[in-house]
C-alpha cells in the first residue's frame, strides 16, 4: 500500500520555482496585457462619425433597395406572384425639355 504524506514543502523551495504556479499566473497576466493593447488601439484610432441626416439617408437607401427588388416583377408583368400591396405606384416625374 502507498502511504501519502501531507508534509509541507521544504523551506528551501522558492515559490517562483514551481512551473504550475507560472501557468496559473500566465492566464490573467495575458488578459491584462491584451486589455492594455486593446485600450491603446482604441485610443489611437479615430471613431467614425455619424452624419447629421443619417435617418433620411437610411430611408433613401431602403427605398432604392425596395425598388430594385421589385423591378423584375414589375418589368415582367408578373402580377400573379407579386401581391397588389407590394407593387409600387408609378412615379410622377417631370418631363425634361428636349
Amino acid at each position: 500500500m502507498n502511504a501519502t504524506t501531507n508534509d509541507p514543502p521544504a523551506a528551501g523551495d522558492a515559490w517562483w520555482r514551481h512551473p504550475l504556479l507560472w501557468m496559473v499566473i500566465a492566464g490573467p497576466a495575458l488578459v491584462v496585457v491584451a486589455s492594455f493593447v486593446t485600450f491603446w488601439v482604441a485610443w489611437g484610432s479615430a471613431d467614425p462619425l455619424v452624419s447629421e441626416d443619417y435617418y433620411r439617408r437610411g430611408v433613401e437607401i431602403n427605398k432604392a433597395l425596395a425598388d430594385k427588388t421589385l423591378m423584375p416583377a414589375v418589368n415582367g408583368r408578373n402580377h400573379a406572384a407579386t401581391p397588389a400591396e407590394a407593387v409600387p405606384l408609378p412615379r410622377n416625374r417631370p418631363e425634361r425639355p428636349q
